[in-house]
């Protein structure tokens, strides 16, 4: 009986027919994971720096703990050291390059123009190199004035008396935006192109990282 018992097994289970191969779970969550993890961290980073224009501190932090999130899961918890240096360095130009992008598309695509005239422009740092600072006052409605600094674009090509059309936010977010001076052409685009390049640069990176990763 039991000889008979275990033949008829065997020929269950020699007749059982054989499904397609199924895919690889485990190789699309990576590549899902790696993905996810490639756009977020740029953007992150993006996020941050257009945070930064108008608290500094925040941005910073942001920026800083998205940089350090990358460095170590990429280099620390998939072991790819490569990718995770290329990443951060990356990150940090992106850092550097993202906030004046963010800042000067919105002004230039969304900021109201108002007329100005500047009243003051003053060098606070001139032994350790320019720190240029504008005084503008609008020249409708109640004459508001607003001081600007370099990162607001003044950079000393305007002149006390000097009537302008500045860009201000209609959110009341950021400081308005004194004009770009002639030989300043084509700087937003510039930077725009930067930012994008380093950013898709550190998505590269951390896509790599991810599906090469071991362990």
């Amino acid at each position: 009986m039991s000889g008979k018992r275990v033949a008829a097994m065997s020929g269950v289970q020699g007749t059982a027919p054989e499904g397609p191969p199924r895919p690889s779970v485990s190789t699309a969550r990576k590549a899902t994971g790696s993905l996810v993890w490639a756009v977020a961290l740029p953007a992150v980073i993006i996020l941050g720096a257009g945070l930064g224009q108008w608290m500094t501190w925040l941005g910073v932090v942001v920026m800083l703990g998205a940089v350090a999130v990358a460095a170590c899961l990429i280099g620390g918890v998939w072991h790819r050291a490569g990718a995770a240096t290329l990443a951060s360095v990356a990150g940090f130009g992106l850092m550097l390059f993202a906030g004046p992008a963010v800042y000067e598309v919105y002004m230039k695509t969304v900021g109201d123009p108002v007329a100005a005239v500047v009243t003051e422009v003053t060098d606070r740092q001139q032994r350790r190199g320019a720190d240029m600072f504008c005084t503008v006052e609008e020249r409708g409605g109640d004459r508001t004035r607003h001081e600007v600094s370099q990162q607001e674009n003044c950079f000393g090509q305007a002149e006390v008396g000097d009537r302008v059309e500045i860009r201000k936010d209609p959110l009341g977010l950021f400081d308005p935006r004194l004009p770009d001076s002639p030989d300043q052409r084509n700087t937003t685009e510039i930077t725009v192109a930067v930012t994008t390049g380093l950013a898709l640069l550190t998505a590269a990176a951390t896509f790599y990282g991810g599906q090469r990763r071991r362990g």
